[in-house]
């Protein structure tokens, strides 16, 4: 298997039964979904720190959009799956998310191939963005944990945020936001937050929850999930 970084290293094999395993966690995901909401609720597969290989077999198992932690990764992902072309499986063109703390130094290499930015949370990176994918489509991110290292606006500075976003012809889908650690129950109250801000500034998107809180998330109105684990197995 060539590792997660490396992008030359011949086609992409994909592999059958990691598909297969990967389609019936989904199914798995899709019935938890149901359980807490009617309405659509899309999922990111999150791929960050594994082989380019399984981001492969997702797109295969049916998983368009796909998500990454680290510049590095996602950009030689997107050498190897595409962006234009067809994915390996005969699947569509992956839709790469960046769901990680974005450094403004790496928006120049992930400009030509990320459909929707999560993590904005400061002007100048807002401002990188704007210079490097004019029109792109961002979420605010908010801090709800207090973790440090996790990135995120506090909650009350969010909407000049959103509205320094816009000035600069950016595209404002939503919110973002991550859970606080722990059992899932205590991200309640910020997952709740997140919707009622995002209901206010009339935004469409909430990204919340992953594989241990999405319940929750799902409950509170999460728009868009973030599952690694839950789908793809352990790093």
């Amino acid at each position: 298997m060539s590792s997660s970084g490396d992008a030359s290293a011949g086609p992409i094999t994909v592999d059958p039964v990691l598909t297969e395993q990967i389609r019936l966690r989904a199914e798995a995901i899709a019935a938890r979904v149901r359980d807490c909401t009617d309405r659509e609720v899309r999922t990111v597969c999150v791929t960050k720190a594994h082989p380019v290989e399984v981001a492969a077999a997702a797109l295969a198992a049916g998983f368009l959009d796909l998500g990454e932690n680290y510049a590095q990764e996602l950009v030689a992902k997107a050498a190897a799956l595409g962006g234009g072309a067809a994915a390996p499986g005969g699947a569509g063109p992956p839709r790469w998310h960046f769901i990680g703390r974005l450094q403004s130094n790496k928006v120049r290499s992930l400009a030509p191939v990320v459909s929707l930015w999560h993590t904005v949370d400061r002007d100048s990176l807002a401002t990188e963005i704007a210079h490097r994918a004019p029109g792109a489509r961002v979420l605010v991110q908010l801090d709800l944990a207090g973790v440090a290292g996790r990135g995120g606006i506090a909650p009350t500075d969010a909407p000049a945020l959103v509205e320094s976003c816009r000035e600069r012809g950016l595209i404002v889908e939503g919110l973002m936001g991550v859970g606080v650690p722990g059992p899932a129950e205590l991200s309640r109250p910020g997952f709740r937050l997140l919707n009622s801000m995002a209901e206010d500034l009339g935004l469409r998107e909430r990204s919340m929850g992953m594989s241990g809180d999405l319940e929750v998330a799902v409950a509170e109105g999460a728009t868009i999930i973030r599952v690694g684990s839950a789908l793809v197995g352990p790093r």
